[in-house]
């Protein structure tokens, strides 16, 4: 009986260790061609969940590790999402969905984006499709609320009537959603 403990705490902590080394090894890809990941996003009628970060951000940190890192981890969210992080940033700068070539602060000023971290569900041209999420209240509770915006935006991809009905991570006000992005003041 003994032995048998032994081996099983010795595969516990094997396991544990796997799972912390395969998860270091997985980083949210960085956002710096939106033109290219629009297409992709167009091609696969999949939304972006496109996440504005910061590197001095200990909550952008928790999300990545305990919420993206493991989405991707798992393969689940393959066929539902493209997760890509925005780093902002002195002199950091991205090609925008129209294919110019921007700095990232003039991107989250398009998108009123002014707490890291932010979350947008977007299509491939940069329309939002889902409520946003700015920063992380209640990490508990965060997991269930991201599946549902993840959903919300997917249903108005692929069934805008379903998710006209649906009850939620509804924008707003979904007029605007196409006007935010070409939008360059608040």
């Amino acid at each position: 009986m003994k032995r048998l403990y032994s081996l099983l705490l010795f595969l516990a902590a094997s396991l544990w260790l796997a799972i912390a080394t395969l998860r270091a090894d997985v980083t949210v890809p960085a956002a710096t061609d939106l033109q290219r990941l629009g297409n992709q996003a167009h091609s696969a009628k999949l939304p972006v969940l496109l996440t504005f970060t910061s590197v001095i951000c200990s909550y952008c940190e928790l999300l990545e590790e305990d919420f993206l890192q493991p989405m991707l981890l798992s393969g689940e969210y393959r066929d539902r999402v493209i997760i890509r992080k925005l780093e902002l940033g002195p002199g950091a700068s991205v090609t925008d969905f129209d294919g110019r070539n921007i700095m990232s602060s003039e991107l989250s000023s398009r998108y009123r984006v002014f707490v890291t971290p932010t979350l947008l569900f977007v299509d491939g041209s940069g329309r939002e499709l889902a409520e946003r999420i700015v920063g992380i209240n209640t990490p508990e509770l965060f997991g269930g609320y991201l599946d549902e915006c993840i959903e919300t935006a997917l249903l108005r991809l692929r069934a805008p009537g379903a998710a006209a009905r649906s009850n939620g991570c509804q924008l707003e006000n979904p007029a605007n959603s196409d006007t935010i992005f070409t939008t360059a003041t608040p």
